[in-house]
């Protein structure tokens, strides 16, 4: 593996948004310099529900890029200054309705590192607590409790695309095969 010396020569922010910004990254490889576009998102937790039947939460909902009704865990963005674990049980109270006693990370990992700046934080719940939704205006979504069984049929035949669910259900799966 070749290792170079990688600097940033310069950065401009051409649009501010209510999710992320977006900027132009001016970059020195070696003797190579060049442009990069950058998504600056601020990372989102994701949370995987476990009831003590050992049936998972799930959310589904619009998803306009996309064009469609995706089934997924429920994830929301990090605040600024949110750590990841705060963001995971704000987001299962809210988009699901529960309260965990236990919350154990799954996992961590970049969304799509070539222009996107996200880290997604995967995180499994149980000894949940019923204690009500607490949707933001323009969330709009129904709850769907499944099975590992049957979801890892859907993950197999294309039912759950969404890459973050796929992740969270492939590895909490092993310990819920019931």
């Amino acid at each position: 593996m070749i290792s170079k010396i990688v600097s940033q020569i310069s950065s401009k922010t051409i649009y501010t948004g209510k999710v992320f910004d977006i900027r132009i990254d001016r970059v020195r490889e070696g003797d190579v310099e060049y442009d990069r576009d950058i998504v600056v998102h601020g990372g989102s937790a994701v949370i995987l529900p476990v009831f003590d039947d050992g049936s998972a939460a799930l959310v589904r909902q619009y998803r306009h890029a996309a064009g469609e009704y995706l089934l997924e865990l429920a994830a929301g963005t990090l605040e600024s200054g949110e750590y990841p674990l705060e963001g995971a049980r704000r987001e299962l109270e809210e988009e699901i309705g529960v309260r965990a006693d236990s919350i154990e990370k799954l996992a961590e990992f970049y969304v799509s590192p070539g222009f996107l700046t996200e880290k997604m934080h995967v995180f499994l719940a149980t000894g949940l607590t019923e204690v009500g939704q607490k949707l933001e205006d323009d969330e709009i979504l129904t709850i769907e409790r499944h099975s590992f069984p049957a979801l890892l049929e859907m993950v197999s035949r294309g039912q759950i695309r969404d890459a973050k669910s796929i992740v969270g259900i492939l590895l909490a799966a092993p310990r819920f095969r019931t």
